[in-house]
């Protein structure tokens, strides 16, 4: 079981659940938020986060996996990355909507916390979402 649960936010348009499907790994880089790059330093091998798709789509996509973590970001050294690797899609992509109206969700980052780029899941919270991906959609 992962020590640790995250959250990690990428527009489709620039980079996709299905494009780490297909590269099989990828380099987090880029977050220059301290408190977004202080989760990615907190991360350790073996962590799981959700792949959110921001922007288009506003939905939790799928579950990634912390390949490698302690790296400094290739552009600047000053700030942190992570390696991460696909596991496995949800059941059911749950949105942004379905998490706002749980009250099990109320607190998550994703909502207190909405501009946060990466961002840190509960124990709880993480069981909640899984959940719900696993049911019906309720917007339909």
């Amino acid at each position: 079981m992962p020590a640790r649960f995250w959250l990690i936010k990428s527009e489709p348009a620039a980079y996709s659940w299905e494009d780490l499907v297909r590269d099989r790994e990828t380099l987090w880089d880029g977050v220059r938020n301290h408190r977004a790059a202080g989760n990615l330093r907190a991360m350790k091998q073996g962590d799981q986060a959700f792949f959110y798709h921001s922007v288009t789509g506003k939905e939790i996509v799928g579950v990634a996996e912390v390949a490698q973590a302690g790296l400094s970001d290739p552009k600047d050294d000053k700030w942190a990355a992570v390696r991460f690797a696909p596991v496995r899609p949800l059941a059911r992509p749950v949105t942004l909507a379905e998490v706002k109206a749980d009250p099990a969700l109320a607190e998550i980052e994703l909502v207190r916390l909405s501009r946060l780029s990466v961002a840190e899941v509960r124990p709880a919270e993480w069981e909640r979402v899984l959940e719900l991906s696993s049911r019906p959609s309720a917007a339909h």
